[in-house]
């Protein structure tokens, strides 16, 4: 299983670097708005946030991860955003053996989200 999770971890990462839609981003060269910039959508907000992977964090048995799934507008997407409750600071967890809960086979990551969010990726 300990493959399994590297596996799941490079193509999260290998996704977040290359989002469609970040690609497409606004014509700037570096900074937020950059082309190749990581990109997540908030449904709960309908906006675009600009994002930075920092590194794996360790699951510690607690519920203090969200959930970040493979879908949306961007590729990637979740429920909440900066200012709503449910947001762990971009503390998030990918479900990556799809049972649905939080468990030591999944994947765990520091990637804050960084506002303000925007309407359009």
């Amino acid at each position: 299983m300990k493959s399994l999770k590297s596996i799941t971890a490079i193509a999260l990462i290998g996704l977040l670097a290359t989002s469609t839609y970040a690609v497409q981003a606004k014509e700037r060269t570096n900074g937020r708005g950059a082309s190749g910039t990581p990109v997540i959508y908030v449904t709960s907000q309908h906006l675009y946030y600009d994002t930075l992977l920092l590194g794996d964090l360790p699951y510690n048995g607690t519920d203090n991860f969200q959930k970040l799934e493979m879908s949306g507008p961007t590729g990637v997407q979740t429920e909440f955003g900066p200012m709503d409750t449910g947001y762990y600071g971009g503390r998030w967890w990918v479900d990556a053996n799809n049972n649905d809960m939080m468990d030591d086979e999944d994947v765990y990551f520091l990637c804050p989200l960084l506002g303000p969010g925007r309407a359009n990726p």
